[in-house]
């Protein structure tokens, strides 16, 4: 299946990934920006994946992007491309975008048996528990990967156009 196929309104993957909780599989969602993909998304996703039999990951739409204050210039790379490299990875089952600051929205819709997040977020009250709780799932924190994130890279490129 190529990648472009695997990038799916949020509607559609529900109606899949329910045939798979009905017989008896495990659905897993995370989400986040991907805008430039490193080590740290990639370990990131193949850990959430580990934890099911299907892994829906979730972009953050440029809007949304924009509205996280990641930067005046983010998000680099436009939606629809970053869902598609995402959904090219072997760990992810299905992308969606979404358009809210926080993923609630896309949470009831899935309704997936576990939602991962960074451990960098563990002490850290989420804006969507409640949506995990409401639709029966748990929330995992997957191992951070220090020093990896789309931010010190562009840090990194500015800083060699700098001296170049």
């Amino acid at each position: 299946m190529a990648a472009a196929d695997k990038v799916l309104a949020r509607e559609e993957i529900a109606r899949r990934v329910a045939r798979v909780r009905e017989e008896g599989g495990t659905v897993v969602f995370t989400c986040g920006v991907f805008d430039l993909l490193h080590i740290g998304h990639v370990r990131y996703l193949e850990y959430a994946r580990s934890l099911g039999d299907v892994l829906v990951v979730g972009v953050n739409s440029d809007a949304s992007v924009r509205q996280l204050g990641k930067g005046a210039n983010r998000p680099v790379v436009g939606q629809r491309e970053r869902a598609e490299v995402v959904a090219a990875l072997a760990s992810v089952t299905y992308a969606c975008i979404f358009d809210e600051l926080r993923p609630s929205e896309t949470i009831a819709i899935i309704r997936p048996n576990i939602h991962v997040k960074d451990a960098a977020y563990e002490k850290v009250e989420l804006p969507e528990a409640a949506a995990v709780k409401a639709a029966g799932g748990v929330i995992a924190f997957a191992p951070h990967v220090d020093n990896r994130s789309t931010s010190l890279l562009l840090e990194q490129l500015t800083r060699s156009e700098r001296t170049t």
